[in-house]
C-alpha cells in the first residue's frame, strides 16, 4: 500500500466520546508475590466522522482507561461518513489481523464483531457490513479497522484530485 496523508485533527475543538474496547490483566510473579497490572485499549470519536485509538497501561483499571483516553486524543483522524455508511469497500490490515467491509444500506445495522464495532459506532458509522479474518486480537483488530477507515476518499476529494467535476466522478 502507497503511504497514506492522515489530516489530524485537534482533541480540543471537538466533544469527543469515549468506548472501552479491551481491558487485559498481566500477571508478574516476583519473590514478593504476584502484581497485577492492567492494559486498555480506547477509541474515541464525536459520532459524526472523526476517530481516535489509543493504549493506556497502569496497575488499576481507571488510570489505564484514562491514561488510554489520552493517547487517544493525541491519534484522532477525520473519516467521511456517508448517509450513514462509508462511501466504498476497503480493506485493512495490521500485523495478523484482516478486515473487510463494505457499505450497507439504510436499516442493515453494524454487521461487525467485538472490536470493529466499537470502532463504527465510535466513528458514527450506523449500516455497514464488516468481517474480521486473521487475528482476533482487539489491539490489531482496532488498528486495521483504523487504517481501512483512513483509506476511505468521499467523492468530492476524489475529484479535487482529478481537477474534474463530481459529475464527472460518478459518471465516469
Amino acid at each position: 500500500m502507497s503511504s497514506l496523508k492522515i489530516k489530524r485533527i485537534k482533541a480540543t475543538d471537538i466533544e469527543l466520546k469515549d468506548r472501552l474496547v479491551a481491558v487485559n490483566r498481566v500477571t508478574k510473579v516476583t519473590k514478593g508475590g504476584r502484581t497485577f497490572s492492567f492494559s486498555a485499549i480506547v477509541v474515541v470519536g464525536n459520532e459524526n466522522g472523526i476517530i481516535g485509538f489509543g493504549l493506556g497501561k497502569a496497575k488499576e483499571v481507571s488510570a489505564a482507561i484514562q491514561k488510554g483516553i489520552d493517547d487517544a486524543k493525541k491519534n484522532i483522524i477525520q473519516v467521511p461518513v456517508y448517509k450513514g455508511t462509508i462511501p466504498h469497500s476497503a480493506e485493512g490490515k495490521y500485523c495478523g489481523s484482516l478486515v473487510f467491509m463494505k457499505p450497507a444500506a439504510p436499516g442493515t445495522g453494524v454487521i461487525a464483531g467485538g472490536a470493529m464495532r466499537a470502532v463504527f459506532e465510535t466513528v458514527g458509522v450506523k449500516n455497514v457490513l464488516a468481517k474480521s479474518k486473521g487475528s482476533s486480537n482487539p489491539h490489531s483488530v482496532v488498528k486495521a479497522t483504523i487504517n481501512a477507515l483512513a483509506q476511505m476518499r468521499d467523492a468530492y476529494s476524489v475529484a479535487q484530485v482529478r481537477g474534474i467535476g463530481l459529475d464527472k466522478v460518478f459518471n465516469g
